[in-house]
This record gives structure tokens, C-alpha cells and sequence, in this order.
């Protein structure tokens, strides 16, 4: 897959809900009531990245979640970054 260029990423972006684009990576953190709430959608994406075989990096402390998405065997974002964030963006609207 290819890397997109920082304009289709800037252009791709705009589509979604407090995702940046910095270091070569699309980021976002959420915040959970809770740590609990915080795990059960961590379970739920990874359920959905492992469908899509495409993989978060992520950190998650207590009730918030960072998540940042990019394709290492491209050498940046590519399109399946964006498909995976739209999913996280999904799941987060049925929260």
C-alpha cells in the first residue's frame, strides 16, 4: 500500500473526529469514565484491527487511551490507517 502524501492526509483528516497528523502517524486520545470502559473498548477495536489485519499503536492509563496509526512497511500513513481510525471513530459513537 502507498503512502499518502501530507496533503491527502491533511484532506483525509478533516473527516474525522480530534484525529492530528504529526511524526508520520495520525494520533487521538480518548477519555473514558472509567478504567474498565477504557479496556472494553481497547477489546473492541482489537477485534476489528485484527479483521482488518492492520494494528494500533497504543497506550492506555487508567481511563485514557492514545492511539496512533500508521503503516510501517509503507514508511508513513496510507490509506488503511484511515480505514481503522474510521472504525475507531464508529465505535466510539456507539459508546
Amino acid at each position: 500500500m502507498m503512502k499518502l502524501s501530507k496533503k491527502e492526509i491533511q484532506e483525509k483528516i478533516a473527516n474525522l473526529s480530534d484525529w492530528t497528523y504529526n511524526e508520520n502517524a495520525i494520533h487521538t486520545k480518548i477519555e473514558f469514565e472509567n478504567f474498565k470502559e477504557a479496556f472494553s473498548f481497547m477489546t473492541r477495536v482489537a477485534f476489528e484491527a485484527e479483521a482488518q489485519a492492520h494494528h494500533p499503536e497504543w497506550t492506555n492509563v487508567y481511563n485514557q487511551v492514545e492511539v496512533s496509526l500508521a503503516t510501517h512497511d509503507a514508511g508513513g500513513v496510507t490509506q488503511k490507517d484511515f480505514q481503522l481510525a474510521k472504525t475507531i471513530d464508529q465505535l466510539l459513537g456507539e459508546e
